[in-house]
């Protein structure tokens, strides 16, 4: 089966700056695929250039098996769109958002109308269908915008930064429908800067940073091949640092100290955690031990935070 995306060495520049970097990746049917990365890193360019409003500066790009550069406007009418702004029309109610929306697209009124109705009973909107947009709270507002992005039954879901800005409630019940989305089948690509979401939401994803391709895989297995298992942190200065795991043997776990902060990556199940925390005990130091995230992919490989 052909992958629903493929590019190859994709470039984006504006003048002298270069926004995407020669990056490769493939999304396959039905998957959820993410760009991770923080403000900046080149995730937006290559959304713009999945939408072909943006054409490429270098390399190849196929989007559902066409060219952007020459079928740009068959692509768009098989996409669904979620913006990072909430670009909903101010001067019309909820249910007409999404019928003058529809209409833009070849289908019948009547079956615009109909998935409308099906829409706003899928984001939980069905009550609100009259409201005037600002009556709308910022989590309804991006539902809503969901359902939009869906009234022309796409092939490929571009969501960029879809739940920026919510509140935790919100963003739970954003990621309950596109898990939902996900399990019908629907080809999705988020851009995020939240580790959290990608890791709950994608089969595979792409760590960015400065218009590059970091690394790729799924979540877990990025998380074990880069960070391990467990992270144990440890607030000391780099002296301490050094004098706390003098004497201690390392079993191959990696180490970094960053500000006041001691971090020892567990790559390996071994008793190393036990050792590190009596250690810190004894010396009456602040300690934490955690489960690995996709934060800490991101910051082993880049140096620096990820929600930026």
């Amino acid at each position: 089966m052909s992958p629903v995306v493929e590019a190859s060495a994709l470039e984006k520049r504006y003048a002298d700056f270069v926004a995407v970097a020669g990056i490769d990746f493939r999304i396959e049917k039905g998957e959820c695929f993410g760009f991770l990365g923080p403000n900046g890193a080149g995730k937006t360019s290559t959304m713009r250039m999945l939408q072909s409003v943006s054409l490429p500066s270098a390399g190849q790009l196929r989007v559902l098996g066409m060219d952007p550069l020459h079928d740009g406007k068959r692509i768009r009418t098989r996409l669904g769109v979620c913006p990072q702004a909430d670009n909903l029309d101010p001067d019309l109610p909820v249910l007409d958002n999404l019928l003058v929306y529809g209409s833009y697209f070849p289908q019948a009124r009547a079956l615009t109308a109909r998935r409308a109705d099906e829409l706003l009973d899928f984001v939980a909107l069905g009550d609100k269908r009259d409201h005037a947009i600002p009556e709308l709270s910022g989590g309804m507002k991006r539902r809503l915008v969901i359902a939009r992005a869906l009234i022309n039954d796409p092939e490929l879901l571009l969501l960029d930064e879809p739940t920026t800005g919510l509140d935790p409630q919100a963003r739970h019940l954003i990621w309950t429908k596109l898990r939902e989305l996900r399990a019908r089948g629907v080809t999705m690509v988020l851009t995020t800067h939240y580790m959290d979401e990608a890791e709950r939401l994608c089969d595979r994803l792409v760590i960015m940073d400065h218009g590059k391709v970091l690394a790729e895989d799924t979540p877990r297995a990025l998380i074990e091949t880069h960070v391990g298992h467990e992270v144990f942190e440890l607030g000391a200065t780099a002296a301490e640092s050094r004098d706390f795991l003098a004497g201690v043997e390392l079993c191959g776990a990696v180490h970094e100290h960053t500000g006041d902060l001691l971090v020892v990556f567990l790559t390996k199940k071994h008793d190393l955690s036990e050792r590190l925390i009596e250690r810190a005990r004894q010396a009456g130091a602040r300690y934490l031990l955690r489960n690995a995230s996709l934060e800490d992919v991101f910051l082993k490989l880049t140096g620096r935070e990820l929600e930026e």
